[in-house]
């Protein structure tokens, strides 16, 4: 049964990284199985790795055209390697492959991420007495790993990647056997004409989608993730919110898009959606050179990038999606729940990220074939080159340390973007005055609307209220009673006194912030006014609950929402 990706591909090195290939001239069993060992340890989570036998290894790269494997040995090749793993403890049985390159056959041998790590095998598999040792990849040799390193190894027996493991809650046949053959076809691999003649669980087989007895077979979650027809009815929250905010996080107008299905649909649509919508471009005209420039207020190379690393990182065990807020000066992309703890904030102001062990092994491995991201620690200095090359400024990092609840990154607007009107401070001023004014409506009242105006400039930016200290911020919702009170009435019908009997003053603090400030995050709240956060979501709970307000969005990055009453 051949491999499901395109020889080519494996040899190429721009899927298949050079730790998770191995070339040998010819067949050696003492090595190969020390490989597979390695290989099926995965200690860095890197996924599947790849013995390549008939193919000289020139300086770590294919010689080609390659040597080539006598396909007659084939047959001998396999039984001998089913002895030769039973030796393995835990038993373990990589796949082979007769595949053709260069007019030649070549023996691949499949390695996938073992689910029953940490394997040993014997030092040489032919002799006798057997010494048996645990292998692991370092760069791009099969080694014995050091006390430390097997200590670390034994650990990693309970922590099998999210989308590796095996979803016992649901069945096989939520897979879809035709989004398997499409991506079959798309990456070229010779499975996609085998797969004509094969059943649903055969094909989930070959691919590595499923596990368990021949008779009760359960899918993978990488499987539903990027071959079901509706991940989210197996993991709620996947999928990709795309929020334009043309006024600002603070304005009442905003427009949603929502992008799901398997997460590789999801990425390509809210790309060309992105690209369609979002993504301009201007011709830049030089005085003392007849060349011009093609520059663009977002480089669409960066976002891709950006996005895709987003869909390969995120933690798919939390139901909230991965958002992209498109805001009048940039666009943030924000997964969860954070980054690999082994990142630190140091390392992405430097630019040089590599990441310890990968979240989502499959998942990665999947998008490559499809191109759809790079090799491994790639993403971040690409999205930096592509933003510098466009005269974009730098990127932003947040990693939100220590908590690691979420990532953003933001990417900013190309400086001949911004309007100059929007760029001044007289500019500025009138932006927020036009976004409190929408948000006042005329309803309100021209003098309570005008009121509030003042308080929203008073209140300023979050940073600053938390910095006034509590006694002064209890203060400012005290002598401002009136034009918050007047405000809910007239805008939500909202009756405050009611509200302050039925669910205390704290609470009607609590809508008199939100009003003014919808981005306002509980632990905000709870740094405002001097109260514990487990306070703020009970009182928040209690009003929620009495449709007195709602979240719209993500803890982090969604806005809060008075009912009208």
């Amino acid at each position: 049964m051949s491999i499901p990706i395109n020889i080519e591909t494996v040899l190429s090195g721009t899927v298949v990284e050079g730790t998770r290939l191995e070339l040998k001239e010819g067949w050696n069993p003492k090595t190969v199985m020390r490989t597979v060992c390695a290989f099926a340890n995965d200690f860095e989570n890197e996924g599947s790795g790849y013995i390549v036998i008939g193919v000289q290894d020139a300086n770590g790269k294919p010689k080609r055209p390659v040597l080539g494997f006598n396909p007659d040995g084939f047959e001998r090749v396999q039984k001998d390697m089913i002895g030769y793993c039973n030796l393995v403890q835990p038993n373990y049985m990589p796949r082979l492959s007769l595949e053709e390159i260069d007019g030649k056959h070549v023996l691949v041998i499949w390695v996938p991420a073992g689910s029953n790590r940490p394997y040993k095998v014997p030092d040489d598999v032919l002799t006798k007495h057997k010494t048996y040792n645990y292998r692991i990849r370092q760069f791009s040799s099969s080694v014995i790993p050091n006390a430390e390193q097997e200590s670390e190894l034994v650990q990693l027996t309970a922590r099998i990647p999210f989308d590796d493991r095996v979803n016992s809650l649901t069945g096989i046949e939520n897979l879809s056997f035709d989004l398997m053959r499409g991506h079959l076809a798309k990456i070229k691999s010779k499975l996609f004409n085998e797969s004509a003649t094969m059943t649903l669980e055969e094909l989930a087989t070959a691919m590595n989608l499923c596990e368990g007895a021949q008779e009760h077979l359960f899918p993978k979650n990488v499987g539903l993730l990027m071959f079901s027809e509706n991940p989210k009815q197996f993991f709620p929250g996947v999928q990709i919110d795309v929020v334009e905010f043309p006024y600002g996080v603070g304005a009442k107008e905003f427009n949603e898009k929502t992008f799901d299905g398997a997460i590789q649909k999801q990425l390509t649509n809210a790309l060309s959606y992105i690209q369609t919508n979002i993504i301009k471009s201007k011709v830049k005209k030089y005085a003392d050179r007849a060349e011009a420039d093609k520059i663009f207020n977002y480089p669409y190379e960066a976002i891709e990038e950006a996005l895709a690393n987003a869909v390969y990182h995120r933690n798919y065990e939390l139901r909230e999606p991965i958002e992209v807020r498109v805001l009048p000066e940039a666009i943030e992309i924000i997964s969860y729940n954070g980054i690999d703890p082994s990142l630190k904030q140091v390392d992405f102001d430097s630019g040089i990220v590599r990441i310890r062990r990968y979240r989502n092994r499959r998942i990665g491995g999947f998008l490559k074939e499809l191109e759809l991201t790079e090799g491994r620690g790639t993403g971040i200095p690409t999205i930096i080159r592509t933003l510098k090359n466009n005269g974009s400024p730098a990127p932003v990092f947040d990693t939100d340390e220590p908590n690691r609840s979420y990532f953003v990154i933001e990417i900013k607007i190309h400086p001949d973007f911004v309007e100059d009107e929007a760029t001044s401070e007289s500019g500025k001023e009138r932006l927020v005055e036009g976004l409190v004014e929408r948000l006042v409506e005329n309803e309100t009242g021209s003098q309570i609307g005008s009121a509030v105006l003042e308080l929203k400039k008073e209140f300023g930016t979050i940073k600053k209220r938390i910095n006034l200290g509590v006694e002064e911020n209890i203060r400012f919702l005290r002598i401002n009673y009136g034009v918050f009170t007047g405000y809910l009435r007239g805008k939500y019908g909202l009756n405050p006194e009611k509200i302050t009997t039925e669910f205390g003053e704290r609470s009607l603090w609590i809508i008199m912030l939100m009003s003014i400030e919808p981005s306002l995050s509980r632990s905000n709240i709870a740094e405002i006014i001097g109260t514990s956060l487990s306070t703020i979501e009970k009182d928040v709970r209690k009003l929620r609950k009495a449709k007195i307000i709602e979240r719209k969005g993500s803890a982090k990055t969604g806005l809060w929402q008075i009912l009208e009453n």
